[in-house]
């Protein structure tokens, strides 16, 4: 039997690691093709944490909304798939750069994905463009709030999506979204720490 590589071993830690606070699993389809595609055990992580935040992120949105307009599990496909091109574009795991969010979707797509799914590997970085669903926004709002960064324009969209879908005021959306993030944020420490020990290569 073949011995698992250095990069696979130290990927599956990342996947499945225990950590502090604890983190969610990945959904079993994503794990099951990061670990096909070899991908950067840094990255595997990285994909958990944006998934973890996105849970906690739509579970407060489903217990806020009264007939949630979003599909959850597509959200959550979203969160831990966004980065994935980054398996073909190393350099950006630690750097600057948007090859991987065209290659993301497109390796998505190569990989029996719909387009439904793949393009959050693109969304998740153009929340301003015409089409942009409210499942795109939360998907690019974990991907900020995971290490405490607030992005001021972002927030008022899911806010103005908010206000427009429960027919409460917006500032009364601020305040409520703005207390969630201030929660998952004070989290940034030891998600970063949790991501810093999941080297890049294996």
């Amino acid at each position: 039997m073949e011995e698992p590589s250095t990069n696979s071993a130290a990927l599956a830690r990342a996947l499945r690691a225990t950590a502090d606070p604890p983190l969610r699993p990945l959904p079993d389809e994503v794990a099951d093709l990061l670990t096909s595609l070899d991908c950067p055990p840094r990255l595997g992580a990285h994909l958990r944490l944006v998934h973890d935040v996105s849970c906690q992120i739509v579970d407060w949105l489903q217990e806020r909304l009264p007939r949630p307009d979003f599909d959850r599990d597509v959200v959550l496909f979203g969160a831990a798939t966004h980065d994935i091109g980054k398996t073909l574009h190393l350099a950006e795991l630690s750097g600057p750069g948007s090859a991987h969010e065209p290659a993301g979707r497109d390796l998505l797509l190569r990989h029996g994905f719909g387009d439904d799914l793949a393009r959050f590997a693109t969304t998740h970085a153009a929340w301003t463009e015409p089409g942009i669903t409210l499942e795109d926004l939360l998907v690019s709002l974990a991907d900020k709030i995971w290490k405490n960064k607030r992005v001021q324009g972002l927030e008022d969209l899911v806010v103005t999506r908010l206000a427009q879908t429960t027919g409460r005021q917006p500032w009364e959306e601020f305040i409520a979204l703005d207390e969630l993030l201030t929660q998952i944020g004070d989290g940034a420490d030891q998600r970063l720490a949790f991501q810093a020990v999941h080297p890049i290569h294996g």
